[in-house]
This record gives C-alpha cells, sequence and structure tokens, in this order.
C-alpha cells in the first residue's frame, strides 16, 4: 500500500522592495561617512602617540610604521624636565577653577532662573562677556597684577602664582558656567521645590537637597567644560606665569626653540596633556548616566 507522503514545500521569499534596498544604502553611506570623520579624528592622536615612543630620527619618518618603541622622549620630559611639576599646575588650577566657577555660577544661575534676578539685562550682560576676546585684557590685567601689595610687611607681587591665575580664569569661566546652569535650572519643575517648602525645608535646603542632585548632569558638564577651558588655555597663562606655576601647553610651546623643534618629545608631551581629560570623560560619562537617571520621585 503505497502511502502519500506530503512534499516539502519551500517557503516563498518576497522579493526585497525598492524601498528597503534604499534603507540599506543610506545606511551602508552613513557608516562610511562616519568611519571618515572617525579617522580624520583618531589618525592625529594615533600618529601624536606613534611619535612619541620614536627615536629622533624616526620622529621625522612618519612612513615607518614598524619600528622598536622607546620611552626617551617621556624620560626626556619628565626626567630631564620637570614636567610632572607643569601637568601638576594644570591639573590643580583646572580643578580649583572648576570648583569656584560651580560654587558661585550655581547660585548665581539658581538665582536668574527662579527669581529673576537682574532681569534680561543682566543675563546679556553674562552672553556679552563670552564675545570678548581675551587678547584685549592681557595688558590690563598684566599691568594690575605685576604691581607690588603690602602684606604682613613685606612687598608681594601677584605674577608667577597659580591661584592668579585661578582668579584670571574666573573671568571668562565663570559666565559660562552661569549661562549653561541657568537653562539646567529653568528645566527642572518648581512643583519639587514647592513640596520641600510645604515638608518644611527653607529655600537653601530645597535647592541644596532637591535642585541639585537633579541637576547633577548639568553641574557635572559645566565643570567639565570649565575644566577643559583651563586646561588648553595658553594667552594667560604665557603672560602671568613664571617658572614656578608654569602649566602644560606653556611647557608644551617651550619645546620650539629657535634651535629646532623637538617632535618626539613634543607629542610626548601631548600625549600626557590628552591622557588626564580622556580619563576624566570616561569617569565624569559614568556619573553622568548615574545622575540622568537619578530621579526626584521615589
Amino acid at each position: 500500500m503505497a502511502l502519500n507522503l506530503p512534499l516539502a514545500v519551500e517557503p516563498l521569499v518576497p522579493p526585497r522592495s525598492p524601498r528597503a534596498r534604499r534603507v540599506r544604502v543610506d545606511r551602508l553611506l552613513t557608516h562610511l561617512v562616519l568611519s571618515a570623520a572617525s579617522l580624520a579624528i583618531l589618525l592625529p592622536v594615533l600618529w601624536t602617540t606613534r611619535t612619541s615612543f620614536a627615536g629622533r630620527d624616526l620622529a621625522y619618518r612618519p612612513g615607518d610604521l614598524w619600528f622598536s618603541p622607546t620611552v626617551a622622549n617621556y624620560r626626556k620630559i619628565f626626567v630631564d624636565q620637570t614636567f610632572q611639576t607643569y601637568l601638576w599646575n594644570s591639573l590643580w588650577i583646572g580643578a580649583a577653577t572648576a570648583a569656584v566657577c560651580l560654587l558661585l555660577g550655581s547660585l548665581a544661575a539658581y538665582s536668574i532662573a527662579r527669581f529673576r534676578t537682574g532681569g534680561a539685562p543682566l543675563s546679556l550682560a553674562i552672553l556679552g562677556t563670552q564675545m570678548l576676546p581675551p587678547v584685549t585684557l592681557v595688558i590690563p590685567l598684566y599691568l594690575l597684577i605685576r604691581q607690588k601689595i603690602g602684606l604682613l610687611g613685606h612687598d608681594v607681587t601677584l605674577i608667577d602664582r597659580g591661584w592668579t591665575l585661578v582668579a584670571v580664569y574666573l573671568s571668562f569661566n565663570l559666565p559660562f558656567v552661569v549661562w549653561i546652569l541657568v537653562g539646567f535650572f529653568q528645566s527642572i519643575p518648581r512643583e519639587l521645590e514647592e513640596a520641600a517648602r510645604v515638608d518644611g525645608a527653607g529655600q537653601f535646603q530645597a535647592f541644596h537637597q532637591i535642585v541639585l542632585p537633579v541637576s547633577l548632569p548639568g553641574l557635572l558638564a559645566a565643570g567639565v567644560f570649565a575644566f577643559v577651558l583651563s586646561w588648553n588655555e595658553f594667552l594667560f597663562a604665557l603672560i602671568l606665569t613664571g617658572r614656578e606655576s608654569r602649566t602644560m601647553p606653556v611647557a608644551l610651546a617651550s619645546l620650539m626653540t629657535s634651535q629646532g623643534n623637538q617632535v618626539g618629545a613634543i607629542c610626548a608631551a601631548t600625549i600626557a596633556m590628552i591622557l588626564p581629560i580622556v580619563v576624566l570623560t570616561w569617569v565624569i560619562q559614568r556619573f553622568l548616566v548615574r545622575g540622568l537617571t537619578f530621579g526626584a520621585v521615589k
């Protein structure tokens, strides 16, 4: 007796529509453009890293990719020269500037966002400070700072002091931080503060316990911007500092002399400047994600 077995029927695969093919081509082009943009950003950093580990002769031959790496350039800037002092100066000056900017800027931005302090003229003045070229302030500040002041019976000058540089950096970092934080504070609902006030909290207590935790991502972002602006600043640091308070950008520029540019040492110092910013960005990114999920409703 013959068994009638059902024949296997292959599933029909619908042909790709022109729209699906167009989406696939658009996605491919998008990835190609993003890859090209990433290479344009990463290749200079990779070449700088490569040159920082190359010898004196190989530093001028970028085509030689295979060589025995050496730390002679790092030894030159950190052992033969005191670049670790300049790196520390940049770190504490940038951190102090960011801390003072957040302390004063958060209070000023909260007052503007909640109580309309100063009105529109003050907001326009804060924005206008960013339009003033820093070079116009160098000579007046230098003439003011070089004046000796009497302190405990001694004549003291403010030139070549790190705290002087912190005070100068506040002149253009603080308005920038205030401008950023005003937008963050305005986006926080007033109902959160009103609920805290109903529970018996004062105005400053509501600001400290409610507004600041909710606006943590904005505070971190503003602090990072203030730190990076201070870290990369060159003009004021060149004029107002000496050997004791010199920062990394000024120290790096000192490697370019009339006898020639020390390319390997310059690349090593550049990597030493880039690395703390990369680590800071990685650490702050974790806190930014945590701050975004830190809600006010329990």
